[in-house]
């Protein structure tokens, strides 16, 4: 359920099924419960639950597959428990992850936009 914190219903939503993701509860390759299923057990509307998968989705833990669902991404291994990595290091490894989405969407900008000026002419 989603508590009355301040906090918005979907980023909850979104928090508790990325730790469930993290921690393995969700395997890679496993199905996320039906938008249905997760309204009613977070007791949200629809799109609350829409925009929180959204969020999983553009984090990359997540892909939809029409017709069949959102499951969990294959890359989205839990976390090893027990390592004490240096927090600079997990710093320094989101950013780069980071990076390269914002290299890939500036590519597929870069390449619509070119479509869109060559459909002009």
């Amino acid at each position: 359920m989603v508590e009355r914190t301040g906090r918005a219903g979907y980023l909850q939503i979104a928090d508790d099924l990325r730790e469930r993701i993290r921690t393995g509860e969700m395997a890679p390759g496993s199905p996320l419960p039906s938008t249905a299923r997760l309204a009613e057990t977070y007791e949200v509307s629809l799109g609350v639950v829409k925009m929180a998968v959204g969020i999983l989705r553009t984090e990359g833990l997540v892909v939809g597959q029409q017709g069949k669902g959102v499951f969990v991404r294959e890359g989205a291994a839990p976390e090893p428990s027990g390592t004490s990595e240096d927090p600079l290091t997990e710093i320094r490894a989101a950013l780069r992850e980071q990076s390269r989405r914002i290299e890939r969407l500036e590519a597929t900008v870069a390449e619509l936009g070119g479509r869109s000026a060559s459909a002009k002419k």
